[in-house]
C-alpha cells in the first residue's frame, strides 16, 4: 500500500489535535479560569509529546507548515510533499477551531495567537527566535544515535512547553503558521496575523545552517520528529 496517504491523513488527524487540545485549553482557560497560562503551557508541549510518539513514525508528525518547510529546506523532505502537508496542516487546524467555535463561540478568538506584550516587531523577533530553538531542537533529535530519537518526544514537546511559558504572555508563543492561521480566519480575527505567518518561517529555515554546522554534517537520519 501506498504510505503517502496515510502520511497525509496523520498530518490532518495531529494538527487537528494539536489546535483542538492547545487552543481548546486558553477557550476553556477564558470560560472558567481554571487551566491557567502554566495549564495552557503544559497543555502544548503534552500534546505535542503524544503526538510525536502516535504519529513520528508514519508523516514524522510535522503539525506545522514551518517544521515541514524546515525539514525540506535541510534537505530532509522532497519539495513535493512539501504542498499536501501544509495544506493537510492547515486543514486539520481549521477543522478544530470550526469545532471549537461550534462548542464555545467565538470566545477568546478561538485562542488566536496576538502580540500581548509589546509592539508586532517584538512579537515578530520573539516568533523568529522561538522558532529557531524549536526547529534546532528538532533536527538535532531526529537524527544521530537510536537513543535520541527514542527521546525526541520529550525534548521536542519540552521545548514547547518551555517556550509557551515564558514566551506565551508576550507573544502567544505560536511558532506555527497553521495553529495561528487557522482560529484567526474562524474567530475573523486576523489583525497581526502577518507576524504569525512569516516569522515562524524564517525562524525555521536560519535553523537549518546552524544544525549542519553542529551535528548534519555527522549524522545520518533516523526517524523525524514533529513540532506544535
Amino acid at each position: 500500500m501506498d504510505s503517502k496517504p496515510n502520511k497525509y491523513v496523520a498530518e490532518v488527524i495531529g494538527t487537528f489535535v494539536l489546535v483542538f487540545a492547545g487552543t481548546g485549553a486558553i477557550v476553556v482557560n477564558d470560560l472558567t479560569g481554571a487551566v491557567t497560562h502554566v495549564g495552557v503551557a503544559l497543555t502544548f508541549g503534552l500534546v505535542v509529546m503524544a503526538l510525536v510518539y502516535a504519529l513520528g513514525d508514519v508523516s514524522g508528525a510535522h503539525l506545522n507548515p514551518a517544521v515541514t518547510l524546515g525539514f525540506w529546506a535541510a534537505g530532509r523532505m522532497g519539495w513535493r510533499c512539501v504542498g499536501p502537508y501544509v495544506a493537510c496542516q492547515t486543514g486539520g487546524a481549521v477543522l478544530a477551531s470550526l469545532l471549537l467555535r461550534g462548542m464555545f463561540g467565538v470566545r477568546a478568538h478561538l485562542g488566536a495567537t496576538l502580540p500581548l506584550g509589546g509592539a508586532a516587531g517584538q512579537s515578530f523577533v520573539m516568533e523568529v527566535v522561538l522558532t529557531f530553538v524549536l526547529m534546532f531542537v528538532v533536527l538535532c533529535v531526529s537524527t544521530g544515535p537510536k537513543e535520541v530519537g527514542v527521546m525526541a518526544g520529550i525534548a521536542v514537546g519540552g521545548v514547547v512547553g518551555l517556550e509557551a511559558l515564558f514566551a506565551g504572555p508576550v507573544c502567544g508563543a505560536s511558532m506555527n503558521p497553521a495553529r495561528s492561521l487557522a482560529p484567526a480566519v474562524v474567530s475573523g480575527n486576523l489583525g497581526l496575523l502577518w507576524v504569525y505567518l512569516i516569522a515562524p518561517v524564517v525562524g525555521a529555515v536560519i535553523a537549518v545552517p546552524c544544525w549542519r554546522l553542529t551535528r548534519g554534517a555527522c549524522d545520518a537520519p533516523v526517524a523525524v520528529s514533529a513540532a506544535e
